[in-house]
């Protein structure tokens, strides 16, 4: 399955070589990414918020308080774009014009559809609590009617959509090759590290869902 190229997710360059429409390719970014930035514009002010989410089959979800003066503004159905980017490596070349970046990104044009139904916003938080903290669901205090009500939560259709990608060795300019000088790549993995209690757990053995 693929989604279909329009003219905002088409772009100027490399539109050939860096571009992907496929779900394969759009999902798996979408579900490696932990945050993403969602940019609209109100009586032509722009906004871009970073915040949580998460990808559940063809939709995107996000939350926040019912007081949220930006989620009370994109629920109204106004044009939103939501972007993520993971970066791979640092793409060092033999000049600095030719320094470049290995990354994957992914660009939605969508609108948001608010979700009142209690059970979809109950599930909601426990695939997001699930992809924050893999394995903290079961182990952490139940969530209160209450705090479910107090969050307001927003899905995006993804049907606008587009992945970015590069990945591999410097693009020097052929005369550049032959210089004594050092060019490839530097990773910049993200990776968890070793957790760390706060001063209420530290009596409290690490359990084993948080044992990186």
């Amino acid at each position: 399955m693929s989604y279909q190229p329009t003219q905002r997710t088409t772009p100027s360059r490399y539109a050939n070589k860096r571009m992907h429409y496929d779900e394969a390719t759009v999902h798996s970014i979408l579900d490696e990414a932990l945050f993403c930035t969602v940019s609209y514009s109100v009586d032509n002010q722009p906004f871009s918020i970073p915040t949580g989410f998460v990808r559940k089959e063809d939709k995107l979800y996000i939350h926040g308080s019912v007081g949220s003066h930006f989620l009370r503004e994109i629920e109204k159905g106004i044009p939103v774009c939501l972007s993520v980017m993971l970066t791979d490596a640092l793409v060092v070349a033999k000049s600095a014009f030719n320094h470049s970046v290995n990354y994957r990104s992914v660009t939605v044009f969508s609108n948001a559809e608010r979700i009142d139904d209690y059970d979809r916003k109950a599930l909601f938080f426990k695939e997001l609590t699930e992809k924050m903290v893999p394995g903290s669901w079961g182990y952490l205090r139940p969530m209160t009617p209450s705090e479910v009500k107090k969050t307001m939560l927003l899905s995006f259709d993804l049907k606008e959509v587009s992945a970015k990608v590069r990945s591999g060795m410097p693009m020097d300019d052929e005369e550049d090759q032959a210089l004594p000088i050092w060019s490839g790549l530097i990773p910049i993995p993200s990776k968890r590290l070793t957790p760390m209690p706060d001063e209420l757990s530290r009596a409290i053995p690490l359990p084993s869902h948080l044992s990186y």
